[in-house]
This record gives structure tokens, sequence and C-alpha cells, in this order.
């Protein structure tokens, strides 16, 4: 598990392990974006902001939740560090 400085764990990495231990039976669901609070599956929602919305009603500004888009298969992203975004090549 890791952890910051103060020892607690990293933020939404309880709500990122419930995601993934719910997934099954999200996949109902694909697509649509689910509300996660420490272990608990709060809601699915249609829309990214109506899922933030709730969160925001449910749990304050204070209090971290995770809104995520559900995918049975997650897309993977690469970005290479031995790339300098700052250099263009004119064509």
């Amino acid at each position: 598990m890791a952890v910051c400085r103060e020892g607690a764990a990293m933020a939404l990495e309880k709500e990122l392990e419930t995601y993934k231990k719910k997934l099954p039976e999200l996949k109902q669901h694909e697509g649509k974006f689910v509300l996660i609070h420490g272990d608990d599956l709060v809601d699915t929602f249609s829309s990214y902001e109506d899922a933030v919305k709730a969160g925001y009603a449910k749990f304050g500004t204070k209090t971290p939740f995770l809104v995520k888009q559900i995918h049975s298969i997650e897309q993977v992203h690469f970005v290479s560090r031995f790339v300098d975004p700052r250099s263009r090549r004119a064509s």
C-alpha cells in the first residue's frame, strides 16, 4: 500500500480498490459514472457532472470521494519521460 509522508493512505486509494472489487457488478452500467466513498458504492449516474454534484451534496468539499466512468476494459496511456513536450518539429 502506498502511503504519503504522514503515513495515511494516499487519497482515493481505498475508493479505487472498491471500484476494482465492484467492477464485475458495475459492468452492467458500462459508460455511466460511479460515485464511491471508502468501501461504499453510492450510486451510478448518466453524467460526470451529476455524479460530482451528488458527491458534493452528500460529502461536502472536505471529504474525498471518487467519480469514475465505468469501463470493463481500462484504456492504457503511455507517456515516455524521454519526450520533451516543449520541442516541436516543423513539418
